[in-house]
């Protein structure tokens, strides 16, 4: 009998080993790398339109708590930042609203993209005097890179938030949010967007009295 000179029986296509997905090509890789693009044209506009890169105290800090102080809006995170958190739960929101189908990263597209052009708007000429007009903003100058872009990251923050908690926790923190922030600096995302669009005499009144109390 003539042995058979053929090798082993190729494997069967049910045992052949998976194809491995390459890191790049995962939803948290294609994240992040839409993050950090849209923080370095973000950065690159607001420095040419004249905004400091960093403080120009010349000192870095994480958090500055002096609402009226000169670093307000200068430093990586302020009493503000919560306002952008918030700015991240909603555009979550809107966004499975809107378009329920949609990837996840379509909607972190769109997010970035709005608090982008928010960020680069807030710092024209045109925002910061309408600003300037508020009892809480009137030495405002824009902000500093470090902190613009902290702040859509801190929309970032609140996106994914939104999208790991249930609805009425997301809902239930954005609330906390507000009462915190105007109850100690007498400032919220609320009181912002309507001081911005359609000043209150009593809210700018009420803020005032910030800027007198003492200490």
């Amino acid at each position: 009998m003539i042995a058979s000179t053929s090798g082993p029986d190729p494997m069967p296509a049910s045992q052949e080993k998976p194809v491995t997905q390459h890191p790049s090509r995962t939803p948290i890789f294609a994240g992040l790398t839409l993050v950090a693009l849209v923080l370095a044209v973000q950065g690159v506009v607001l420095h040419t339109m004249g905004q400091p890169i960093v403080c120009t105290c010349g000192t870095i800090r994480v958090w500055v708590g002096d609402v009226l102080g000169p670093e307000n809006s200068q430093q990586l995170t302020d009493w503000y930042t919560f306002s952008h958190v918030i700015h991240g739960m909603i555009f979550y929101g809107l966004g499975r609203l809107v378009l329920p189908r949609a990837p996840l990263l379509v909607g972190l597209a769109l997010a970035l993209g709005l608090e982008a052009a928010w960020e680069i708007a807030e710092n024209s000429p045109v925002v910061i005097d309408r600003y300037r007009a508020q009892a809480l903003a009137q030495g405002y100058s824009g902000d500093s890179v470090v902190n613009s872009l902290s702040d859509t990251l801190a929309m970032v923050v609140g996106f994914v938030l939104a999208r790991r908690l249930p609805v009425r926790a997301t809902v239930g923190l954005a609330l906390a949010f507000e009462i915190l922030t105007a109850s100690v600096v007498r400032d919220n995302l609320t009181l912002n967007v309507i001081q911005l669009v359609h000043p209150i005499e009593a809210i700018g009144a009420w803020q005032s009295g910030l800027a007198r109390a003492p200490g």
